[in-house]
């Protein structure tokens, strides 16, 4: 029986397969079963920031696993505190809760500002159109696509989804009643869509006037992928609180909300916690990541190689108008708009090595791990524009 038909018996059917079977992975490339090679765009939806096989997390998932996998989060756990503390610094935030994904951590961002506003009578959480937060009920609360919500209801009471960049709607929508407002600064599953400035000063306008919080989902756009250590950072606002996962882990499930002095205090024992969150093998790892990406140049390479990418797309752009429709993002997470659906552009780029993805039906999206090199942004515009040459 093929992988395929096992999976199909096996599975709830939730995921429609790539129809490839991965073997390993080294570095930039995967390998699949028959021994092609695949240039890896897309990085595990942006989880493996540093590649496959890296030497550094390899070792550290091998020695703390050698001592301990797992404690009750009763323990305190050393590589829990080294994470938090390297986590701290590099964010410039004041506390930190260790989950095991992207979609848990808001789960927990969500309980953190009702618990926050529950003594100041405010109720209400805002978030935008477009969004993607996770599939759990808190983050479908927030989040306005059908293909996501539709048969999942009824959602979590006092949520108000705004469209993106409408400041009416968004002055509309915000009072003294409300207690958050969650972002997306760069929408990810929306197609690589950025937040305006003039959206990004109204909001910082209401939360002067209202006091409510201000929460960052930086699950996707974190840790130096945009060229800065968060995607917010391209804009002149500071959330309260910060929430991220997706490459922390160094491949191994850990996601982390950070937060600032308005609500360092507001958690105490027994009122939240986790299982699994903050495992320490994944905690080792995360160590790792962020030493690599912080203190090793892999932020700065994501700055440099993201301008060369994006300028070599806008090539393309010029070249083929007919094509694409706009180039946008920050660092090494773009999103080049076509005029079409691009699936069949996406199998195209697989026949020929390459492994990308498409969101938002026509929006080819970039998530390369950020120890991408130039001559492997060379080889995916070259195929790129082969494909182009053969659709027009």
């Amino acid at each position: 029986m093929d992988p395929f038909t096992r999976e199909s018996r096996y599975f709830f059917h939730t995921y429609k397969r790539i129809p490839l079977e991965i073997d390993r992975g080294e570095g930039m490339y995967v390998y699949s079963r028959d021994g092609k090679r695949y240039l890896d765009m897309f990085g595990g939806l942006a989880v493996n920031a540093l590649g496959y096989g890296h030497p550094g997390v390899i070792q550290a998932i091998h020695e703390q696993s050698k001592k301990y996998i797992h404690l009750s989060n009763y323990y305190l756990q050393e590589p829990q505190l080294q994470l938090a503390e390297l986590l701290v610094k590099h964010s410039g935030y004041n506390k930190v809760f260790l989950s095991n994904s992207g979609t848990e951590s808001i789960e927990g961002a969500l309980k953190l500002t009702r618990k926050w506003a529950s003594s100041r009578g405010k109720s209400t959480m805002v978030s935008f159109s477009n969004a993607f937060h996770g599939r759990t009920m808190g983050a479908l609360s927030m989040m306005d696509r059908p293909q996501y919500r539709n048969g999942y209801e009824p959602f979590l009471q006092d949520c108000r989804i705004v469209e993106f960049n409408n400041i009416i709607e968004l002055r509309n929508a915000v009072d003294e009643k409300t207690a958050g407002i969650l972002l997306e600064f760069i929408q990810g599953e929306g197609g690589i869509r950025l937040v305006s400035s003039d959206f990004v000063h109204e909001i910082k306008t209401l939360k002067e006037k209202h006091g409510f919080l201000l929460l960052a989902d930086e699950i996707q756009a974190g840790f130096g992928r945009t060229g800065k250590f968060f995607g917010f950072q391209h804009f002149t606002i500071n959330p309260d609180i910060v929430v991220v996962a997706k490459p922390l882990g160094g491949g191994l499930p850990l996601g982390a909300i950070l937060g600032n002095t308005t609500v360092a205090e507001v958690l105490e024992p027994g009122v939240h916690g986790t299982t699994f969150g903050g495992n320490p093998v994944a905690c080792a790892a995360g160590i790792v990541v962020l030493r690599e990406i912080m203190e090793r140049g892999l932020m700065k390479n994501a700055h440099v190689m993201g301008e060369i990418l994006r300028s070599r797309l806008l090539d393309l752009q010029r070249e083929f108008p007919s094509l694409v429709k706009e180039v946008r993002g920050f660092g090494l997470m773009i999103g080049m708009e076509l005029t079409r659906e691009c699936d069949s552009i996406v199998t195209a780029l697989r026949e020929h090595g390459i492994l990308l993805n498409c969101t938002d039906k026509t929006v080819l999206r970039f998530l390369p791990p950020l120890i991408i090199e130039k001559n492997h942004i060379d080889e995916v515009i070259h195929c790129l524009r082969v494909i182009f040459s053969k659709m027009v």
